[in-house]
Order: structure tokens, then C-alpha cells, then sequence
């Protein structure tokens, strides 16, 4: 493909587009004239092999306004739980590789995250597999239905879109004074509870008589809060995980897939219906608790500096 003329290769691609109705590859080599004719045709294209990454990144930024680039996994999560609802959802860069993306999915009190890898001639997402951009967004303005492993399934409704419009108001300040404390710069220690949101349907033991009932739970910060079923909109119980001190699997009992937490008044047994399920319950919530004490750690170092 490096000896083909950019003008020529770029001229066949227009072709093949019309013929096709669809974008039209555009290899390494030759990218800037082919884009530059394609644009002027009206026609959409998206890069194969190891072209530009930052034109590629731009191509996606203009033309699919619910992409958001370099956006965090906490920050996804913020934005579509602070400002999101039921079936909002964003694709950004994954920070795992290059060809990968992540798609952000708000269900009712958590977000989800979803793998889409790009191959170089295709994008695949969950069973299916898209020959280009516009057939991967065609299938998302078709409002697809997706579920995961908890069982939980969301319809994609919303794209959450990159720019919203913001009003040029600022407050004035009318008080400002500083207060000799000794403090300097070490102290200024940024800090913010991580978000890593799950929920789902999970079998829970009762406390008094040992029977099992299925509840729905969410995560969300530090709180794990349990529901008679998903509809419910108050919590039968709020678990503070800063007073957890394990979370781990449990063969005790007469069930499969079960872990528990355990706490300084009572241990906590719960069944998910897969172990895929249970696993990633026991990742996040160990997870959860590693940044508990990271968090306490700061806090005392602090106070002890």
C-alpha cells in the first residue's frame, strides 16, 4: 500500500464508498490526501493500520459527539451519575491498549463499563462485530438492549454528549483571608472517595432464621445497600464498608457461588447465581477496601506530619 499514489488510492476509495454505501478505509501512507477528498465528497472514512493516532482521535471527536477522548473511568462514572439517568451512556479511550475503547453505561444507581475493540478493519462490541464507525453508531441509535454477568439489563437511550452548555456566571468574593496555621504545600493532599459503582440481584441469608432471599444491591462510595427488589426506592439496610474487614469466599455453606463480609457484629453471606458474578463482586468490594485504608493511611500520615 506505500506505493500506491495518495490521489489514485484516494479516488478508488470515493468508489468503492458510493458502490458500498458505507465509510471507506483509509490506510497508512496516504491518509491526508484520501481524507482531504473523501471530506469534500461528503463521505465518511475511518483509518486502518498504524496511521495518525491524533487525526484519528479528532475524526471521532467531530463527527460522534458523545465520544469524550481521554475521560477517566471515575470521572465517566461522575458525570453519568451526577448528571445522567437510566440508559445514558458515553464511549471514551480505554487506558488499557490502544485499540481499545470503553463504553460507559448508567443503569439505575451504578455505572457499567464495556469493552469495544477496535482490530484495525473492524469494531467489535459484546457478539457483534462492525465493519465500520457508522454501522457501531447505527446500532447504538437503535436503542440495543445489553446486559452483563449481574444479571442487570439496560437499554442504550441516551448518548451523554461531550459538550453541554454552561452559563458564564461566577460568584464574586467578598471575604478572603488566610489563617496562620503552619500549614505548606505537602500538606495539600488531593483526596476524593472512589466511585466504582455495581448492582445487582444477589441471594442474602437472614440474620435470625437462616433462610436465603434474593435482594437487589447497589454499590455506590463506601456504602453497599441492600432492597427487597430493584423497583424498591429505600434500602432495607445501609452496610458502611469502612467497618468491613474482609470480603472473601465462602464454602460454609450448603450453596454455591457465595462470599461473605465480614463485620465486627455480624458476618454477611451472600450467593451470586454465577461464580463469574461472585468473583466480580469480591474484586470490587476487595477493591472498595483497599481504598478505605490507602485513605485512612493519608489521613494519619497527615496528622502525624
Amino acid at each position: 500500500m506505500h506505493g500506491v499514489q495518495p490521489l489514485r488510492h484516494a479516488q478508488r476509495l470515493i468508489r468503492v464508498a458510493r458502490l458500498r454505501g458505507r465509510e471507506a478505509p483509509v490506510y497508512r501512507g496516504c491518509w491526508r490526501a484520501a481524507v482531504l477528498l473523501l471530506q469534500e465528497e461528503g463521505l465518511g472514512y475511518f483509518f486502518t493500520g498504524s496511521i495518525a493516532v491524533g487525526e484519528k482521535k479528532r475524526g471521532l471527536e467531530e463527527r460522534h459527539r458523545w465520544y469524550h477522548d481521554n475521560l477517566t473511568r471515575h470521572a465517566a462514572e461522575a458525570l453519568l451519575l451526577s448528571n445522567g439517568q437510566d440508559g445514558s451512556y458515553l464511549l471514551r479511550k480505554s487506558n488499557e491498549r490502544e485499540n481499545l475503547y470503553s463504553l460507559s453505561v448508567r443503569g439505575k444507581d451504578s455505572v457499567k463499563h464495556f469493552h469495544v475493540e477496535h482490530t484495525g478493519t473492524s469494531f467489535k462490541f459484546g457478539f457483534n462485530e462492525f465493519s465500520s464507525l457508522k454501522e457501531l453508531v447505527m446500532h447504538f441509535a437503535n436503542q440495543p438492549l445489553i446486559g452483563s454477568e449481574t444479571g442487570t439489563l439496560i437499554v442504550l437511550k441516551h448518548p451523554y454528549p461531550r459538550k453541554v452548555e454552561e452559563p458564564s456566571i461566577y460568584e464574586s468574593v467578598r471575604v478572603h483571608t488566610a489563617m496562620q496555621t503552619g500549614r505548606t504545600e505537602r500538606d495539600l493532599v488531593p483526596n476524593a472517595p472512589s466511585l466504582g459503582t455495581k448492582e445487582g440481584y444477589l441471594i442474602k441469608q437472614g440474620k435470625i432464621v437462616k433462610n436465603w432471599k434474593t435482594r437487589w444491591f447497589t454499590l455506590h462510595r463506601n456504602e453497599l445497600k441492600y432492597f427487597k427488589d430493584q423497583t424498591a426506592t429505600e434500602p432495607i439496610r445501609a452496610l458502611d464498608l469502612t467497618e468491613c474487614s474482609a470480603v472473601q469466599f465462602d464454602y460454609s455453606q450448603e450453596r454455591v457461588n457465595c462470599f461473605c463480609l465480614v463485620f465486627p457484629l455480624r458476618t454477611y453471606y451472600l450467593c451470586a447465581k454465577t461464580g463469574i458474578e461472585a468473583d466480580e463482586w469480591i474484586k470490587i468490594l476487595r477493591w472498595k477496601l483497599s481504598q478505605i485504608r490507602k485513605q485512612l493511611e493519608q489521613h494519619n500520615a497527615t496528622l502525624s506530619s
